[in-house]
């Protein structure tokens, strides 16, 4: 499947937004967010993110790759994302999470409906996605979870190793107490079912749905979304 691999799902969000005051503006919030940290406890709290990354691209900054370079009316704000889960339940955890901040990253984007509600708001991230044609995951059959569990038997199996030395007693009391710390982290690795067919289903009879409501009009020369 298109931007899945194992337990990883890639997004790719490119949003167009007019040049001017709107663009400087959203400029501003990226660095004052980068600033402020504190305001992104909503984002950094859901484990099921790997990366998120939000950039701007002017419209006289797009590489030349001997296309040759074409002449934009946009600005881009360009949205990359790894996450565990199914696409409906990370943008169901952003939209609760963050919404107040998902507004001021997509500031100036051209007919952003806000986060809340979140159906117009899976709309337009689902118009402005770009599919993943390649996609490496070194860990393909873990979770961001599964990878931090393991680390904590790993220093666990370490300690052990440590308290062999000093003896049956010592090492029966240690396993006894390193089993009692980590007995929740060992579980075993593999790639997890989808979330439901009807999930399935929905992510891909969207589609067609939401391209025509969402797309930008007027003005827009070839190429430009």
């Amino acid at each position: 499947m298109s931007n899945v691999a194992g337990k990883a799902y890639a997004m790719n969000v490119v949003t167009p937004m007019r040049p001017g005051l709107g663009s400087r503006v959203n400029h501003f919030l990226f660095y004052a967010a980068r600033a402020l940290p504190e305001r992104l406890m909503g984002l950094l709290g859901l484990s099921i993110i790997h990366f998120a990354r939000w950039v701007i691209v002017k419209q006289d900054e797009w590489p030349d790759l001997g296309q040759p370079k074409e002449e934009l009316l946009n600005d881009y704000t360009i949205f990359i994302s790894n996450f565990n889960g199914t696409w409906d339940q990370y943008i169901d955890a952003f939209a609760d999470g963050l919404p107040s901040g998902l507004d001021l990253f997509w500031y100036a984007a051209t007919k952003y409906p806000k986060s809340i509600p979140v159906s117009p708001f899976k709309a337009y991230i689902r118009a402005n996605q770009i599919d993943t044609d390649h996609y490496y995951n070194a860990t393909p059959g873990a979770a961001q979870r599964d990878i931090k569990a393991a680390l904590r038997v790993r220093r666990a199996v370490l300690r052990l190793e440590q308290a062999h030395a000093a003896g049956p007693d010592a090492f029966k009391a240690a396993w006894a107490k390193e089993l009692r710390t980590i007995q929740n982290d060992l579980g075993s690795p593999g790639f997890a079912p989808v979330a439901s067919n009807d999930t399935a289903r929905a992510d891909l009879n969207r589609q067609p749905l939401v391209l025509a409501r969402w797309a930008p009009r007027g003005g827009a020369k070839t190429g430009d979304k």
